[in-house]
């Protein structure tokens, strides 16, 4: 990187672990995308330090382009992880911040193959609301939250026929909010 990369964390103390983590996330970001120019990690802790999670901002700086932005909001964190941790927030902050610059990087290339495959990237969950009538509903990941599906990330199926407990395939992908569900399948299960 052309510049160097700044951390700062706001209201919480500064950990070596997590300082450490960063740096080795970063090294990664500049592997995925050498033309990476800086980048600035900030991890704030809001003002109920017992009841949410800390904020990790990402900002990355790259070449002819506005500076790519992750800030990952503590509510997604708290859907997704029972009791989230700085590390938890550390590791979805950067995974979203990779799936962005290896997006960035496909559209800079021409639209070419993004580096990560959907197959490698498919997770199983589970239904766990459905709201029909606003064209949305509520997947379980693995790791116990809940992530936001629409209507029309549902690719075969039938939307108003899914209910609680049906298992589903689906890629996390980044929304204006934060993670998503995308690409949504349902399990087929064989007919008796």
């Amino acid at each position: 990187m052309q510049i160097p990369l700044e951390i700062a964390f706001h209201r919480i103390d500064k950990s070596d672990a997590a300082e450490s983590e960063i740096r080795a996330r970063v090294d990664k970001l500049e592997k995925l995308y050498g033309g990476l120019v800086g980048c600035r990690v900030r991890v704030d802790q809001r003002a109920d330090k017992n009841r949410t999670p800390p904020v990790v901002h990402i900002e990355m700086s790259v070449p002819g382009h506005k500076d790519l932005v992750v800030a990952y909001e503590p509510e997604r964190l708290m859907q997704k992880f029972q009791n989230p941790d700085l590390r938890n927030a550390i590791s979805d902050a950067f995974d979203a911040a990779e799936r962005q610059i290896v997006e960035f990087k496909r559209q800079r290339e021409g639209g070419a193959t993004a580096d990560y495959h959907d197959g490698t990237n498919q997770f199983l969950g589970q239904v766990a609301e459905m709201h029909p009538e606003e064209d949305h509903g509520f997947l379980m990941t693995k790791e116990g939250g809940l992530l936001y599906f629409h209507r029309n990330s549902l690719l075969s199926g039938d939307f108003d026929k899914l209910k609680r407990g049906d298992e589903v395939h689906y890629v996390e992908d980044m929304g204006d909010t934060g993670p998503t569900a995308a690409k949504v399948r349902p399990v087929e299960t064989p007919e008796s």
